[in-house]
């Protein structure tokens, strides 16, 4: 049994006719009685009164015209939903991004692409960048947004952002006299981090201790407005990507370049080896068309 035959049948009994049949299915009248007269043989069952000039379906002919109807119905559903998925007229993709990336960069992102594929939803899943990298791995997101590098043997990787680390302090910092400074000049600072599911959390540390000294941290937050908040109010020092220092930089700080840094490199992240959803695909074109920071 095929979709063909039963498309056939379908046809000979909506017209009580095969000659009106095959001229609708623009087939001749002798293939389409082999087709159908196989479809019966293949059931075991006669489906059609042929005794009478109009033929007539008999009862078991009844019961498969019903479920004939609901099969090519829903193969005419599938080809119509996988259309609007191939061309974006519907769909989903859902974006685990920790929320420094999210504040910074998805409403510029976000209304590119819900200008250009209005039907698709977009949900977002805010985490620390080593969570979002398990939800990648895992499946329960389609797309990370995440700090560099990552486990290249896990992930598929599309870079999206490079920035330099600076050093944000208050304007009244006894240090903020200069513009470049070596980061060890700050070791009796205390330090404000983001929370240590955050990578760029691991990588201060490290890059402190690389400087030759071990940083005194007074307080972590998920939240990087908190810590730029903090210090506003001149309670210590932090390490930043230079787009957030930029944004800031009406307040009362001073961003201070450091002699030796480490860079902020953003990337778009897939799990290795699995197939990506034509939406993400879209969704990943589009990043890459927009202007790089």
């Amino acid at each position: 049994m095929d979709i063909r035959q039963l498309s056939y049948f379908i046809e000979v009994a909506k017209h009580q006719s095969f000659t009106k049949a095959a001229q609708a299915l623009h087939v001749t009248q002798p293939t389409l009685s082999k087709m159908v007269k196989n479809l019966e043989q293949e059931m075991d069952v006669s489906l059609f009164d042929r005794s009478s000039r109009k033929v007539r379906l008999t009862d078991a002919g009844e019961v498969v015209f019903v479920q004939a109807q609901k099969i090519v119905n829903s193969l005419d559903d599938l080809s119509s939903s996988l259309y609007d998925v191939m061309n974006l007229n519907k769909g989903k993709i859902k974006i685990g991004l920790p929320p420094v990336i999210s504040t910074l960069f998805f409403p510029t992102i976000i209304a590119a692409f819900q200008s250009r594929y209005p039907d698709v939803t977009v949900i977002l899943v805010e985490d620390g960048a080593k969570k979002v990298e398990e939800k990648v791995a895992d499946g329960e997101v389609d797309l990370g947004f995440v700090m560099l590098p990552v486990d290249s043997e896990r992930f598929d990787v599309v870079p999206f952002v490079d920035q330099e680390i600076k050093l944000l302090v208050h304007e009244d910092h006894p240090l903020a006299d200069r513009a470049t400074r070596d980061l060890i000049d700050f070791r009796n600072d205390p330090f404000l981090l983001l929370s240590k599911e955050f990578t760029l959390n691991g990588r201060t540390v490290e890059f402190c201790r690389s400087e030759g000294f071990e940083p005194k941290i007074a307080y972590e937050s998920s939240q990087w407005d908190f810590i730029v908040g903090m210090v506003e109010k001149n309670l210590g020092v932090t390490l930043m990507p230079k787009l957030i220092c930029d944004r800031v930089q009406d307040g009362p700080f001073k961003t201070v370049s450091l002699t030796q840094t480490f860079p902020w490199r953003l990337g778009i992240i897939m799990a290795k080896n699995r197939y990506v959803p034509y939406v993400s695909r879209e969704f990943i074109t589009l990043v890459n068309q927009l202007p790089k920071v």
